[in-house]
C-alpha cells in the first residue's frame, strides 16, 4: 500500500452510520417534559455530538430552578434518559444504515485499512450489532473509554493510539461541529457530512452520506498531506 494512503478510518455513529439522533432527541424531550422543561429541535442542535452529562447540564440550565440538584439526582436523570433511548432503539435494523455507508466500509476493508468507531454513545456496540455492521469494526471507542468528550480530541486519539498510528494517518468522519473540531485538534483529516455553514472547518465536506466515495476521500487526504 502506498505510504500516502490513510491507515485508519474513524467513524462517528449518530448522523454518520445511522441516524439515531432523532431517538436521542425524543428521549431528551421526554425526560425534559417529565421535569417541567420544554425543548425543541433548534435547541437539540446544541446536544449533537456531546456526551450525556453535558447534554443534561445544558437542558437543566434552561430553568435555573432545576439546576440545583445533587450528584445522585443528576445521575438518576441521565440514567432515565438512557432508558428512554434504549426503548426507542430496540427496533433499529439494517434498513436504518445511512446510504453509502456499508459500501464505504467494504471499500475501506478491501484496502486493508483499520476501522474504528468514535462515538459519545455508550450504546454504540448495541447499535452496530442491531444494524449488522459490527464485523467491520476493529475497535470501538465510546463514552466509557474516555474522560473528555468531543470537542476534545480524546475520542479519536484513543482509537489511533490503540492502532499505534500517528494521528495524521487517520481519516475521521463526522456530522457535528464538535466532532470536526475534535478531529482538527488531533491533526486528523476531517470529513464533514452536512451543511457547510456548520462544518466549514472540515478538511472535506459532503452534503450527505451517499456522497462518501472512498477514492475521492483518499484523493483529498493525499492533497491534505502534501499541504
Amino acid at each position: 500500500m502506498m505510504e500516502s494512503y490513510p491507515k485508519a478510518f474513524i467513524f462517528d455513529l449518530d448522523g454518520v452510520i445511522t441516524d439515531t439522533s432523532e431517538y436521542h432527541y425524543l428521549a431528551w424531550k421526554k425526560l425534559a417534559a417529565e421535569i417541567g422543561i420544554q425543548i425543541d429541535r433548534d435547541f437539540n442542535e446544541q446536544l449533537k455530538g456531546i456526551g450525556r452529562m453535558e447534554s443534561l447540564k445544558r437542558i437543566l440550565a434552561l430553568d435555573i430552578s432545576k439546576e440545583q440538584r445533587t450528584t445522585e439526582e443528576i445521575e438518576e436523570l441521565a440514567t432515565r434518559k438512557n432508558t428512554h433511548y434504549q426503548e426507542l432503539i430496540q427496533s433499529i435494523n439494517g434498513s436504518n444504515i445511512l446510504p453509502g455507508i456499508e459500501d464505504l466500509l467494504i471499500k475501506v476493508r478491501e484496502n486493508n485499512i483499520k476501522i474504528a468507531l468514535g462515538s459519545a454513545s455508550r450504546n454504540a456496540t448495541f447499535v452496530l450489532e442491531q444494524l449488522g455492521l459490527i464485523q467491520y469494526f476493529d475497535y470501538i471507542v465510546n463514552a466509557s473509554k474516555v474522560s473528555k468528550g468531543k470537542p476534545d480530541p480524546e475520542t479519536f486519539t484513543t482509537a489511533a493510539d490503540y492502532f499505534k498510528l500517528p494521528y495524521e494517518a487517520c481519516v475521521g468522519i463526522e456530522d457535528a461541529t464538535s466532532g470536526v473540531d475534535a478531529l482538527n485538534k488531533a491533526n486528523m483529516f476531517s470529513v464533514g457530512i452536512g451543511d457547510k455553514t456548520y462544518l466549514a472547518k472540515a478538511d472535506y465536506i459532503v452534503s450527505n452520506t451517499s456522497h462518501l466515495d472512498f477514492t475521492e476521500i483518499v484523493k483529498r487526504y493525499k492533497q491534505w498531506k502534501v499541504e
